[in-house]
């Protein structure tokens, strides 16, 4: 089986679980049909919406907006959690802080993700074990 190492990344501007050998399975998942590729996008998206739901237990709340926009979503290359947009422009100023204006960072997506991290790594695994068992 193929071994994989799950880490939480971390840069000014977004925030990433990397999958150690991921590319390697992805070259291999090409070799199988369009559904077993959805099959693993599904599993990435189940990660993101555990991930999702731990982000908003850690977001701060006021009004309770900036919460509201914490989503999983679909990517082309499987799955990402997303905050902010339109409803809460000010997602960034939270998350990274503004110096300037004497407002802390509260970087509650990477927390998030740091404590989903096993978790996220044991359904990554067990997905992909599922997905490869049945069409291979």
């Amino acid at each position: 089986m193929a071994a994989f190492n799950l880490t939480a990344g971390q840069t000014s501007t977004s925030s990433t679980i990397y999958v150690e050998g991921l590319n390697k399975l992805l070259r291999a998942l090409n070799k199988l049909d369009e559904a077993a590729k959805e099959e693993f996008k599904t599993v990435g998206f189940n990660v993101s919406k555990m991930v999702a739901q731990q982000a908003r237990e850690e977001v701060p709340v006021r009004s309770g907006r900036l919460r509201g926009t914490i989503r999983p979503v679909k990517t082309s290359w499987g799955a990402a959690v997303r905050a902010g947009a339109t409803r809460a422009p000010y997602v960034g100023v939270i998350h990274f802080g503004w110096r300037q204006k004497n407002i802390r960072r509260n970087q509650f997506l990477y927390r998030a993700i740091d404590k989903k991290a096993d978790e996220a790594l044991d359904m990554y695994l067990a997905g992909v074990y599922e997905i490869w068992n049945r069409n291979v």
